[in-house]
């Protein structure tokens, strides 16, 4: 059995450089029809906090709202994850952060930030 060749995996190497080197771009992520189509903000259901949390008594770490009718839930980060659950039963498919100074969405469908 032969041992390696220094000299044959540095060609290898330098032919897999100019390789990578000659890859076109990746296009701009293009953004998905949920986030596209989906309106900015909503006005909040419970503006005080998770809707099913509240009614259990139970805390929450984030909340997170439902861009197509206003429901307010909890992040995947805590136990009840009422955002997703929400966006799952109902077929809502985009929220936004409802954390003061925060504005980004989010489409469960495909899992695109905006």
């Amino acid at each position: 059995m032969e041992g390696p060749n220094p000299e044959e995996d540095r060609v290898a190497l330098r032919s897999l450089r100019r390789a990578l080197n000659a890859r076109p771009e990746t296009p701009p992520h293009e953004t998905c029809e949920h986030l596209r189509d989906a309106p900015a903000d909503a006005v909040p259901l419970t503006p005080q906090g998770c809707q099913e949390c509240l009614e259990l008594g139970a805390s929450w770490v984030h909340l997170r709202m439902c861009l197509t009718c206003g429901h307010v839930g909890c992040c995947d980060t805590g136990d009840h994850r009422h955002a997703r659950v929400h966006a799952e039963q109902t077929g809502h498919p985009v929220m936004r952060s409802f954390e003061q100074g925060e504005s980004w969405r989010w489409c469960y469908v495909h899992e695109q930030l905006d």
